[in-house]
């Protein structure tokens, strides 16, 4: 197995399992959230996408699927369009009320541009300092870790929160 594939199959797993959590609910199912404070489905996998698209578009150089192909205006959020919902309020994942088809696609939409990037990837490449701000100073490999990280405990916990829904129902 090449680095490459390593890392689709990395992202493939983030895109299925959100897909598999999404997959026969409703608008109103998704907005639930399993308590007060809590995240809801369809915030925490808007939220993986979001910050799955600004990282790999910023190490990729190139613009958000987000902003460059209209994602932001279908789904009509009323955020700036440099949000990905960190540090979102209870108030602010509330807003985000969508179909699921609409959070899938994009979710699909950013996947397909993350594997086109990754999937080309050598070894030498996981130690371009991608990010300077930081002491030491973030690298390539470190950045598509975190990525994948971020992106694995969100869907987990889209899962659990569709479960709790599950047994309410």
């Amino acid at each position: 197995m090449t680095l490459g594939e390593l890392l689709v199959d990395s992202f493939n797993r983030v895109r299925e399992g959100a897909h598999e959590v999404v997959e026969g609910l409703s608008e109103d199912q998704l907005a639930q959230v399993p308590a007060p404070g809590a995240n809801s489905i369809a915030w925490l996998v808007w939220h993986l996408a979001r910050i799955q698209d600004d990282h790999i578009a910023h190490v990729a150089g190139r613009e958000q699927v987000w902003t460059g192909d209209g994602w932001q205006h279908r789904f009509g959020l009323p955020f700036d369009a440099r949000d990905t919902g960190y540090g979102h309020s209870s108030g602010d994942v509330a807003r985000v009320r969508v179909e699921p088809s609409l959070l899938t696609g994009y979710l699909d939409a950013v996947h397909e541009q993350s594997v086109a990037f990754v999937s080309g990837l050598s070894e030498e490449d996981l130690g371009r300092i991608v990010d300077e701000r930081w002491d030491p100073p973030v690298t390539l490999g470190v950045r598509l870790v975190s990525v994948i990280n971020d992106d694995d405990q969100h869907v987990g916990q889209a899962a659990y929160a569709r479960g709790l829904l599950e047994r309410q129902g």
